[in-house]
């Protein structure tokens, strides 16, 4: 869609009443940026204050992109005071009330998001499935967090029908705010797990937390929860406290809503049949992994629940691809031979490691090749994190992964727990991993890498898709020396 073609977000009257602010003069906007780097010609820049820096110091360069108007707290050193600014008392509480006005305006059946894993990959689904029967709004990457979920909200088109919102949490209280600004019609908890326990001392009590997201819902809404994890009870008395008495389940429960009836799993989709309501369903999902198949029974509920047409979204749910950083897949080839890159290197917890190296464990190596998998620490554990991580050899070997690399002080505890045949290397960081990983993989790898966003897997990622990069420039006589240089960093 062209910049003139997009619709207007705000206008400057619109967004002065909704914050109480001033405008310096008329102006409208076609989107909401909080990142001066990644400001659109027509945004509405907000100059957000963070323990690192103050927007304030970016609005110049903002108006210089071509955003249509900063929301400013003070008119900053450089920029004239007749530039279209919105000016408020503060930029972070404006931003909410542009959020709450953002719900209050749009009639969408709006839908939240959480759980300890599978967040954002049942939010993309969700928008997928949706978006395919009317006009959907979803929040963009991981925006789940007291800064995201208003913008998300202040970006939210007035006449979407449905809008699918992520909220994210790894303390006790944050979720509850979320789902006071997001109202959802529909909340949907996609697992409880031992994650954040840094910040927790047991799972209960991130099932409590998770339980926040029933909150800002009115009796009418529905929760949809999974009927297989083990704090379903949890979740369903907390639901029912907060006076919502329509609550949906999914999963191999007999008493499921949505439940399992079988599933055939293979190396790069399943084939799932399912009962959602009382309709029996035959479909492909096009994303392989048992926990995918569970996610997608809590897709297709929840597509019920905002009153969707279940069976096209069942058939939708054949085309549905990766996220970037969570299961998408290339093709790498090198002088030893190809090989298969699978990235996870976005996010980690046990719970997401055992369904990873249960999916790799389906995917059969080329000829000579190995089944890889490259690890990095999990994050926010606390004190069980190496007992944790030690704890990985188990699902690993059940797998029958080949050969294992590790990077950071807790993946540590793993390694030295791995029989000698698995162990490929371990170094403390991932930028001293990439070289060794990328030195040793060979033609026919199936290569899995995976790790917490902290822990910086993303690296080996790139040195070993840059090993296709540098291949194919150093075969072209032609390319300038640097170029294959410039590609290993």
């Amino acid at each position: 869609m062209s910049e003139q073609a997009k619709p207007v977000l705000w206008t400057a009257r619109d967004a002065a009443a909704a914050t109480n602010g001033q405008a310096t003069r008329p102006w409208t906007a076609t989107g909401v940026s909080i990142d001066s780097r990644k400001v659109a010609p027509g945004d509405l820049f907000v100059a957000l204050k963070g323990p690192n820096f103050d927007g304030h110091d970016f609005v110049a360069g903002a108006l210089e992109a071509g955003a249509a108007a900063a929301m400013v707290s003070a008119v900053p050193a450089g920029v004239p005071g007749d530039a279209p600014l919105l000016a408020v008392e503060d930029t972070l509480a404006a931003l909410g009330d542009l959020g709450t006005m953002g719900r209050l305006r749009c009639r969408a059946r709006v839908i939240g998001v959480t759980g300890s894993v599978g967040k954002t990959g049942t939010k993309e689904a969700l928008r997928h499935v949706l978006s395919a029967q009317a006009a959907t709004y979803a929040t963009e990457g991981s925006l789940n967090n007291h800064w995201g979920v208003p913008l998300s909200l202040a970006r939210l088109p007035a006449d979407s029908a449905y809008g699918v919102f992520e909220l994210g949490m790894n303390h006790a209280g944050e979720l509850g705010p979320l789902s006071r600004l997001v109202k959802p019609d529909v909340a949907l908890i996609t697992t409880v797990e031992a994650v954040h326990l840094e910040f927790f001392d047991s799972v209960e009590a991130i099932a409590d937390a998770k339980a926040e997201i029933f909150e800002g819902m009115s009796p009418n809404g529905i929760a949809v929860l999974n009927r297989d994890n083990p704090h379903f009870g949890r979740l369903l008395a907390a639901a029912r406290t907060q006076g919502l008495s329509r609550i949906w389940s999914f999963g191999s429960h007999a008493d499921a809503e949505a439940r399992l009836v079988d599933a055939s799993l293979h190396a790069t989709c399943s084939a799932v049949t399912a009962v959602i309501k009382g309709e029996r369903l035959q479909y492909s999902l096009a994303l392989p992994g048992r926990h995918w198949v569970m996610n997608s029974l809590g897709v297709l509920l929840a597509a019920r629940a905002l009153g969707a047409d279940v069976a096209a979204a069942a058939r939708a749910l054949s085309s549905l691809q990766p996220v970037k950083g969570r299961g998408t897949r290339r093709r790498i080839q090198t002088a030893r031979g190809a090989f298969t890159l699978i990235d996870e290197s976005y996010n980690a917890s046990p719970a997401a490691m055992a369904a990873t190296f249960e999916v790799l464990g389906k995917i059969d190596p080329g000829a000579g090749g190995r089944r890889v998998a490259v690890l990095g620490d999990m994050r926010e554990l606390g004190e069980r994190a190496d007992a944790l991580h030690a704890g990985l050899a188990e699902p690993l070997r059940a797998a029958h992964v080949d050969t294992v690399y590790c990077c950071g002080p807790h993946m540590r505890a793993l390694f030295d727990r791995l029989p000698a045949a698995m162990r490929g290397g371990w170094s403390e960081t991932s930028a001293g991993l990439a070289p060794i990983v990328a030195d040793a993989v060979r033609g026919g790898d199936v290569v899995v890498v995976k790790g917490s966003l902290g822990s910086r897997t993303g690296l080996v990622v790139e040195a070993l898709a840059a090993l296709d990069t540098i291949l194919s420039t150093q075969s072209d006589p032609a390319a300038p020396a640097a170029s294959a240089a410039a590609t290993r960093g």
